[in-house]
């Protein structure tokens, strides 16, 4: 039997939560709920699931506070965060990428748009990339192992960043529009905006330390991974 995805719903308003846990229920997800970050951690130290919805609004800590926590624990850093946020405004769209958020949607949302941002966010984990090793001046990526480490040091990438890292190197030394990289490293991308792409490529960047000089901006054009940054300008910041 097909095991379901496993969603966590961190919600404390227990209208929202129920309608999310309903409409997740009839499209083929196994959701849990947890009503606050204590009852959420105590899912999460019990069961991993594949996908997290988390409120910005909660009680005690805030969805932010938990996204950095979650981020910054190797056990849960991997896990795809989506954000359910009231906070319309871009910078606070920002500030919950930042955190470690992988996606976000605006509250109110219709529920074919959350399915989509789920599906989207799923597929982020398990993407079509290269099978076998890359290796680009020192920075070395396993797909079969989802292992990357620079200079031999491993590193620790969340998996939008993995995957968005992956699709550079594979394709190294092209330049890729914002747009190219939303379809091809996001998929369904119709509900998510380009400065996402920004969010992410800063955070890869911080994540690959040293190496994050290999992932060049393009002005007016996009990004490239380049195997020679010293023989171009240093690049800008996302």
């Amino acid at each position: 039997m097909k095991r379901l995805p496993r969603v966590l719903v961190v919600e404390d308003e227990p209208a929202i939560a129920e309608l999310v846990v309903v409409n997740l229920r009839h499209n083929g997800f196994a959701p849990v709920w947890a009503a606050d970050g204590e009852a959420a951690q105590r899912e999460l130290d019990a069961v991993l699931p594949d996908v997290i919805l988390l409120d910005w609004m909660l009680p005690a800590q805030s969805g932010v506070a938990l996204a950095r926590k979650w981020r910054a624990h190797s056990r849960t850093k991997a896990v795809p965060i989506l954000m359910l946020t009231a906070r319309s405004d871009e910078p606070d769209k920002i500030a919950g990428l930042d955190a470690g958020a992988d996606d976000y949607i605006t509250k109110p949302f219709s529920t074919q748009e959350l399915m989509a941002r789920i599906r989207a966010v799923l597929r982020r984990r398990a993407p079509e990339q290269v099978h076998q090793s890359v290796t680009i001046a020192g920075l070395a990526l396993d797909a079969q192992t989802h292992r990357v480490s620079y200079q031999e040091q491993e590193l620790k990438l969340g998996p939008t960043e993995f995957k968005l890292l992956c699709y550079l190197m594979s394709h190294a030394e092209r330049v890729h529009s914002r747009a190219q990289l939303l379809d091809k490293v996001w998929g369904d991308h119709v509900f998510i905006e380009e400065r996402t792409v920004d969010v992410h490529v800063k955070r890869l960047r911080e994540a690959l330390g040293a190496a994050g000089m290999l992932v060049e901006t393009v002005r007016g054009a996009g990004y490239r991974l380049t195997a020679r940054p010293h023989l171009a300008q240093a690049p800008a910041k996302a």
